[in-house]
């Protein structure tokens, strides 16, 4: 899927335009003829999600018009602009067109002024839309695919206008990625496989990627790593991505890569247990924030960890009651072996600390609790770091990526102290399971480093009924955008 900016007089077949509530937008006046009576006729009025697919008998340039709503004006914005993109792909989709003019000034409206932030937005939608999960399917006949879209923007509005488009085609291209990780099924993503695919993407790039086997790890210490993976045949990897923009102290994204999660011993339901394979969608998010920043070519200089590994109840498996070592000489005692993630990260974040970084920042699928509290709608994040969650917001707000802080506190701490270990992995008291967990993590942080941890459970998958640009069922890539947009943050 590609998307151009128009730089010739010659016109596709169609055109896309998009029209708020109760509007007849200037830029239809010269097709007024053609529709103004149709669509008075179908009581088209621009509501959200809406749209309409009409051919043109008194054009010269177009063969057909399609017209999207966008809902109330003063409720749009550029997420707005990626919805709205989304249902268009669709929709052109739909009625077999292979490619289009898109009028991305009609977007423009009181809230929605920047056209280069619209031409972003618009060119990450059709992108993220584009993505299909399709490697495991007995090949279909040919496909009538949508194959490029044309902007078509005021003369002086073009230069500026591509640095946008190639912008949004680098964060999209590299959320796809993550999506396309995270939805191989765990028999064909295993630690050593998650690894060789990320040496491979980052061969002749500007990120040093460097992977540390089961023997490394041990030597290592990193001891929630190692028994979190004794229970499978499956050997742990920790994944080391650099990137070298800056000479500045690192920024660190950190993401949990669990490419299957049985709960070991502390056996899950089997119902919706092959969603699963999803609990490595942090270290996706972590995998392509760091291909987009590298094309990017930020001047910062950021580093990916990943710790991987597998979590079955195997017959060397961690069991409950356990006490494991992390890498900074805390030990955990294992009270339920489901809460896995947290072991893992224990290791990332200790190694993490010692860099000495600008900030940290980690990404999990770690808690059911957190689906409960914000569903599929917002990333919960926690850090008792006032100007990073003011950064946190801001990245969430320019990505569309939604955030919801939720409270870590000195009760949250006490909730997982263990009678016989440093800290436990489970709290002694009901409820507040999310602030608990990241409550967990803080004792694996240096306290003078900024950190904030995100728990993408409820964001990572299925949101396909919030998000139009996500496949149903199917990884979403969260956090990779809003990862590039922090890591900005320090350039």
């Amino acid at each position: 899927m590609k998307v151009s900016i128009k730089k010739t007089k010659q016109s596709e077949k169609t055109l896309a335009v998009f029209i708020c509530k109760g509007k007849f937008p200037e830029v239809l006046n010269p097709y007024k003829k053609d529709i103004q009576n149709v669509l008075k006729e179908i009581d088209f009025k621009g509501n959200k999600k809406t749209s309409v697919f009409l051919p043109l008998t008194n054009s010269k340039s177009h063969k057909y018009i399609m017209i999207l709503g966008l809902g109330e004006e003063n409720s749009f914005d550029y997420e707005g602009v990626r919805q709205a993109g989304a249902k268009m792909y669709k929709e052109l989709k739909r009625h077999n067109q292979k490619t289009a003019d898109v009028l991305v000034e009609s977007f423009v409206t009181k809230h929605t002024k920047d056209v280069n932030q619209i031409c972003q937005a618009f060119t990450e939608s059709v992108i993220l839309s584009s993505y299909k999960c399709d490697e495991f399917k007995k090949p279909k006949k040919e496909e009538k695919d949508l194959k490029e879209l044309f902007i078509c923007l005021s003369s002086n509005k073009n230069s500026s206008c591509e640095k946008a488009v190639k912008e949004g085609a680098i964060l999209a291209t590299a959320a796809n990625f993550a999506k396309r990780l995270a939805n191989y099924p765990g028999n064909l993503m295993t630690p050593s496989i998650l690894a060789n695919e990320i040496q491979e993407q980052t061969k002749n790039t500007k990120i040093k990627t460097t992977v540390w086997d089961k023997k490394r790890i041990e030597k290592e210490k990193m001891g929630g790593l190692l028994g979190v993976s004794l229970g499978s045949p499956q050997e742990p990897r920790f994944i080391i991505m650099e990137y070298k923009g800056s000479a500045k102290k690192p920024v660190i994204l950190v993401g949990k890569g669990l490419t299957f999660d049985s709960g070991g011993i502390s056996l899950k339901p089997a119902q919706a247990m092959d969603e699963m394979k999803f609990d490595m969608c942090g270290s996706t998010a972590v995998a392509g924030a760091m291909l987009a920043i590298e094309k990017l070519g930020l001047k910062a200089h950021v580093i990916g960890l990943i710790p991987s590994s597998e979590n079955m109840p195997g017959q060397n498996a961690n069991k409950p009651g356990d006490i494991l070592k992390a890498r900074n000489g805390k030990t955990m005692e294992v009270l339920n072996t489901d809460a896995e993630g947290r072991l893992i990260l224990a290791d990332a974040l200790s190694y993490a600390s010692e860099k000495k970084p600008q900030a940290i920042f980690d990404a999990a699928t770690l808690t059911g609790a957190i689906i409960g509290a914000l569903g599929n709608l917002f990333t919960g994040f926690f850090t008792k770091n006032e100007n990073l969650a003011k950064k946190i917001f801001q990245a969430g707000e320019k990505t569309g990526e939604r955030v919801w802080r939720l409270p870590l506190t000195e009760e949250h701490t006490s909730d997982i102290k263990s009678g016989i270990a440093d800290v436990a992995n489970i709290s002694s008291n009901r409820g507040a399971g999310s602030s608990t967990a990241a409550a967990f993590l803080e004792h694996f942080v240096d306290k003078d480093i900024p950190w904030a941890h995100f728990d993408i459970a409820g964001t990572a998958w299925n949101v396909h009924n919030r998000l139009e640009y996500c496949n149903p069922k199917q990884a979403s890539g969260v956090m990779v955008r809003t990862f590039v947009e922090l890591a900005r943050s320090y350039q």
